[in-house]
């Protein structure tokens, strides 16, 4: 029997300072990437923020004269910055990522690096999926209806501060609840979860589900809350095929490895 998928990590055991400073110089590259993202994306801050703010200026009635507001001189200046830095972050994501892999991968048994490296690619994967799926699905029917509240004498006039803070916690949060099919993997992968084990948790799921949509969405409206609560119900299922699939494998490669040593 092979035992490459239960082989050690490296063997040479670094003192505790050294992973300190491979630490520090994994987190410098990290912090430089960003930076670049920064610069190249400043210069691009307004063309940024006009296309975050689309879906908004859509749903604003078209006799609105009044988009978003400034209430302090500086207000401008900081929401181009704070957005500048968002995508610069999203630019540097495939560097962090890289860093994080050469940090750990050492520690690691070839079975977990096998585990881990599917892992590390659909979560950038889904987390971009579940921002498109935010801004174009959620954003516009979303934004027609708190619009659609406006009267003659209400008249919607939102900062461009408290724009950004909504918009962006809104991406954050369809991004994060994306990675739900990619957890399961993971935790299905390291024999945590069954298929059977989420079929018997799914009503405890579901509440978990609106708890979450209601810790992720900026503000007490039910509405922002469903948007984001209907497509985790429905990548909880798929989930659950998933480490279905997984338990499936994993039972193959039992025993296809039983066959070696018997063969052996």
């Amino acid at each position: 029997m092979s035992d490459s998928a239960n082989s050690p990590p490296d063997e040479k055991r670094l003192p505790f300072t050294e992973h300190l400073h491979e630490l520090r110089r994994r987190l410098i590259a990290c912090i430089i990437a960003v930076f670049v993202g920064f610069i190249v994306s400043y210069n691009f801050a307004e063309q940024l923020f006009q296309i975050l703010c689309r879906p908004w200026l859509e749903a604003l009635p078209k006799d609105q004269s009044i988009k978003l507001i400034a209430t302090a001189p500086h207000e401008a200046f900081f929401t181009y910055m704070k957005v500048s830095f968002i995508a610069g972050i999203g630019l540097a994501v495939p560097v962090i990522l890289f860093q994080m892999w050469r940090f750990i991968a050492p520690g690691l048994y070839e079975n977990e690096k096998r585990a881990l490296i599917p892992v590390v690619f659909f979560s950038s994967f889904f987390f971009l999926g579940g921002a498109l799926f935010g801004y174009f699905c959620v954003f516009p029917y979303g934004f027609k209806f708190f619009a659609s509240f406006a009267t003659d004498y209400i008249t919607p006039m939102i900062t461009t501060r408290e724009f950004l803070r909504f918009s962006t916690k809104l991406l954050l949060g369809f991004g994060i609840v994306f990675e739900l099919p990619v957890f399961a993997y993971f935790l299905a992968k390291l024999g945590l979860i069954t298929a059977p084990l989420m079929r018997r948790m799914r009503k405890v799921a579901v509440v978990l589900i609106f708890v979450i949509a209601a810790a992720l969405t900026p503000g007490p409206d039910v509405f922002s809350q469903l948007m984001m609560a209907g497509p985790l119900l429905i990548l909880y299922e798929i989930s659950v095929w998933i480490v279905h699939a997984c338990g499936k494998n994993k039972k193959a490669e039992t025993a296809e490895e039983k066959g070696e040593v018997i063969a052996s």
